[in-house]
């Protein structure tokens, strides 16, 4: 891949228009300097962190690299306003908000000169972060990990569809694990990519031993979007999952679902290791993932696969 500039490097400062997702209990502060480090966006996910835990991965990531990197909010957990106050106070310069409206914090963490890019799963939302002011769009497929928009529109669907409609730099993602893929969603119309699945299975992710090799012994069909009642999730088919299903089964009582999702079981699962009791979150391009690796070897094979991907001739 070219290290020319495009409209993701200039507003990041980055030197390839990758961005790390940042994924509750993967993303931490060696996660994010690592990718950071190697030339792409490192993103602190926020979403499984308490404050004063955010601050100190904040802290670290500013020893580990020199590079920029952000912060993932995503806006359905608690403490947004001290979460927010913590980023203002550590100097954060980026910022990607999730799952909420884009106008809540995006005018107060510009006038303090952060960037600030919203992701979003529909062109409709896309264009409300538009009218927001973002300074860049990330539009979600259907096949992403974690929590997923209700509409189910897939990646190849969704990327052109936006492009069409907004004028804001636009970050592909969903479905995103390889070179070949990023050259893709690039030709489809983005500017750049975010990849999570991928980066959950790297040395330098936080989660769990057990679920990192557990994302590479899945294979195609092993994931499922439920949970539309309440907020749509991606997840691996375990013994968790199934007690989900039996509670379709029994005529989707919502407050069974509650009920049963209460008991921290993303920690459980992602991060302590519990394969069996545990939510795993994970993406359906997991069925591509079949290692283990450090940060920096995805990219160079990220880098090498952009580069050797071609367009037959018609």
């Amino acid at each position: 891949m070219q290290q020319s500039k495009n409209r993701i490097t200039e507003l990041f400062s980055i030197q390839y228009p990758i961005i790390q997702a940042g994924m509750i209990w993967h993303s931490g502060w060696k996660l994010a300097s690592a990718v950071s480090n190697c030339g792409g966006l490192g993103l602190i996910g926020a979403g499984s962190m308490y404050p004063d835990v955010l601050r100190e991965n904040i802290r670290k990531c500013k020893q580990a690299t020199d590079k920029p990197f952000g912060v993932n909010v995503p806006m359905l957990y608690p403490n947004l306003d001290e979460i927010i106050k913590i980023i203002l106070e550590e100097g954060v310069k980026i910022v990607f908000t999730s799952a909420g409206n884009p106008k809540t914090y995006t005018e107060t963490l510009q006038k303090e000169g952060l960037k600030v890019a919203h992701v979003v799963s529909s062109t409709k939302f896309a264009m409300k972060c538009e009218e927001a002011g973002v300074d860049a769009v990330v539009a979600e497929g259907f096949e992403a990990g974690g929590h997923n928009g209700r509409d189910e529109t897939t990646t190849l669907c969704l990327i052109p569809n936006v492009k069409s409609h907004i004028s804001k730099p636009l970050i592909a993602a969903g479905g995103i694990a390889l070179g070949s893929q990023m050259k893709a969603a690039m030709i489809l119309g983005a500017d750049g990519v975010q990849i999570g699945s991928r980066f959950a299975a790297t040395i330098e992710a936080s989660a769990h031993n057990n679920w990192k090799n557990k994302i590479t012994q899945l294979q195609e069909g092993d994931t499922h979007l439920t949970l539309k009642e309440l907020a749509p999730v991606r997840m691996v088919k375990n013994k968790f999952f199934n007690e989900l299903e039996e509670i379709y089964n029994t005529g989707r009582n919502k407050e069974s679902l509650i009920s049963s999702l209460g008991r921290a079981r993303a920690k459980r699962g992602m991060f302590e290791g519990d394969m069996e009791e545990g939510e795993l979150e994970i993406g359906q391009v997991s069925a591509l993932i079949n290692d283990v690796l450090p940060v920096e070897t995805i990219f160079e094979n990220l880098l090498k696969e952009f580069k050797a991907a071609t367009v037959p001739v018609l």
